[in-house]
């Protein structure tokens, strides 16, 4: 059945559902280039001001899925189960998760991203290792599954093609903060990977992109369901970034971190949130009899993350790059770090090089921020509160600009923090 674009745009725009019938064809429609840009951007437009149902969100989903590949992991003969996280200032948790939950008895296909902005991405940290490789075919990733127990790698050009053209579009017209946009374009990649189960982990505070409980948790609710309705169990949780996720942010300074976790030691939050995720991944799945706090501290989960780094073709006792320039910033005066902001911090890591603000652009492997005190420490005047790294010393400057404002000493934490945990949302 055909329609025409412009009949779809008014019945979105006037506040009407879409039928299943037109959300198949303008979503197929626009991927072969039969609808034009300028007619998704009205579409997104009008989506993004008076909103989707449950059923027209499940079907715009289900719609972006069927524009590409669905992937298949029955070969692998045992549970599947994956991680999503919407992002935040030092959540390096998918490095030592992924080989965390493979040691424990699923296994664990992730598609990951890149960073943007002041976000950092999975793969610009692995690739910090040398010889590892993001780019890897179907077959590549079974083989890896099979070897490892885990892979993360990038999304093939095949997975959901619609989402990656609407997601550019969405960029440059004001659309992206739709939640039913942003839920169907996460939910199409993990749903065409082909996970049995996926625990959301929706970060909320200001370095995430959803600032308030309220909106993060109406975010979350919206994923579960359209998992759930795809026959994927789903289940989230909203955890804190309103400051940065452990004492490391930047690519090469979080896969040292994260083999510090793996190794069974690291910081308490990383720790606390990676082994949260891991039960909830094995719950999801079906798996049970092994903890995985008892992976991180018998070496097997370390075991793991050794043959996945191999098995993708990196060295995992390679040294990691090391910036050549680095500038403490110490703190003022005597008392609590009260508050630490996690967007400004990442700002600065970004100003540094370890970020990037188009998608083609190249990133710094060693930039990046180290992190000295947490909220709640007692500092001294004159003590490092960060470490700025970078290759380039004229970075500096935009660096510290960034961070003016973002921490203030006290007498005690900021009541305001949020609990690291916050809640879980299922269906």
């Amino acid at each position: 059945m055909s329609f025409d674009a412009i009949d779809v745009i008014i019945t979105k725009r006037d506040g009407r559902e879409l039928s299943d019938a037109q959300i198949d064809w303008v979503v197929d429609a626009y991927t072969r280039g039969e609808v034009a840009d300028e007619q998704m951007s009205a579409l997104a437009m009008a989506i993004l001001l008076n909103g989707m149902n449950r059923r027209e969100i499940a079907r715009w989903t289900a719609a972006m899925v069927a524009s590409g590949t669905r992937m298949d992991w029955s070969a692998l003969g045992g549970p599947t189960t994956d991680k999503h996280s919407t992002g935040g200032v030092g959540d390096k948790i998918t490095l030592p998760l992924a080989p965390l939950v493979a040691a424990c008895g699923a296994y664990v296909p992730q598609l990951s991203g890149r960073g943007l902005g002041h976000t950092g991405g999975t793969l610009d940290k692995l690739e910090s290792i040398p010889g590892w490789r993001a780019s890897l075919s179907a077959d590549e990733m079974l083989a890896v599954l099979r070897e490892a127990g885990a892979v993360v790698c990038a999304a093939g050009e095949g997975l959901a093609p619609a989402d990656r053209k609407l997601y550019a579009l969405r960029d440059v017209t004001g659309t992206v903060e739709s939640i039913p946009l942003i839920a169907s374009s996460i939910m199409s990649k993990k749903i065409a990977e082909g996970t049995g189960a996926l625990v959301l982990d929706v970060k909320v505070g200001s370095g995430a992109f959803m600032k308030d409980v309220a909106s993060a948790r109406e975010l979350a609710t919206t994923m579960v369901e359209l998992g759930e309705d795809a026959g994927v169990r789903t289940v989230a949780l909203l955890t804190a970034m309103d400051r940065p996720l452990g004492r490391a942010v930047g690519n090469a300074l979080e896969v040292a971190e994260a083999v510090e976790v793996l190794a069974g030691g690291g910081p308490e939050d990383v720790v606390e949130l990676t082994v949260r995720l891991a039960r909830e991944m094995l719950a999801a799945a079906g798996v049970d009899g092994r903890d995985p706090a008892d992976a991180l501290k018998d070496g097997s989960a370390m075991d793991v993350w050794r043959r996945m780094i191999r098995a993708q073709g990196g060295d995992p006792d390679a040294p990691l790059p090391r910036a050549a320039e680095t500038m403490d910033v110490t703190a003022p005066a005597d008392g609590v770090l009260a508050r630490l902001d996690a967007y400004a911090v990442g700002v600065a890591a970004w100003r540094l090089g370890a970020g990037r603000a188009r998608k083609e652009d190249p990133v710094s492997h060693a930039a990046g921020v180290t992190l000295h005190a947490k909220p709640g420490d007692h500092v001294r005047k004159g003590q490092p509160l960060l470490t700025l790294h970078t290759d380039e010393p004229a970075r500096f400057d935009r660096a510290l600009a960034a961070l003016e404002g973002a921490y203030e000493i006290g007498m005690a934490p900021d009541p305001g923090l949020l609990p690291l945990v916050i809640e879980r949302v299922t269906a």
